[in-house]
């Protein structure tokens, strides 16, 4: 059973909300460091992130390279707006499949749940057709497999 939910609002939005084990400070971490992003951001089994920029400050940039070890892969690329340390991030990325999508804005929160943090992540995407490409993507999916290692990751 699904512990992600992924719902919609309005025209643009994307609303993704996920439990975990471990507290805000550790869930919060491994979406701003590297290495750790590099251990559960993978998406579906077999994929890898050879290459993570993640500079975590206000107009720092972010980079990450996933393959599939194939000869195939993608990439990602964005800025930081806003961090609230344990509590807030704010960036806008681009996927670059190889063009680049428009810009995503996505403000991620972490609130603490008992003994385990109530993440969520909202997304504003320029409209209603980049909204229906992105969710056709299947990425409720690799997004699901990438949180589940994340439980792992944040709770070492």
């Amino acid at each position: 059973m699904s512990k992600l939910t992924l719902t919609t609002e309005g025209d643009r939005n994307i609303v993704i909300k996920r439990r975990f084990a471990a507290p805000p400070e550790a869930v919060y971490r491994a979406h701003i460091e590297p290495a750790l992003i590099q251990a559960w951001m993978l998406g579906p089994d077999g994929w890898t992130m050879p290459k993570c920029v993640s500079d975590p400050r206000p107009g720092g940039q972010i980079r990450y390279e996933w393959s599939d070890g194939k000869g195939h892969g993608f990439h990602l690329t964005g800025e930081f707006i806003e961090l609230s340390p344990f509590h807030r991030i704010v960036h806008v990325e681009r996927m670059h499949l190889p063009d680049p999508t428009p810009d995503n804005h996505v403000e991620t929160t972490f609130e603490a749940d008992g003994a385990g943090t109530l993440m969520t992540v909202r997304m504003t995407l320029p409209d209603a057709d980049v909204r229906s490409k992105m969710l056709a993507t299947g990425m409720e999916h690799g997004m699901e497999v990438s949180y589940s290692r994340l439980d792992g990751v944040a709770s070492r």
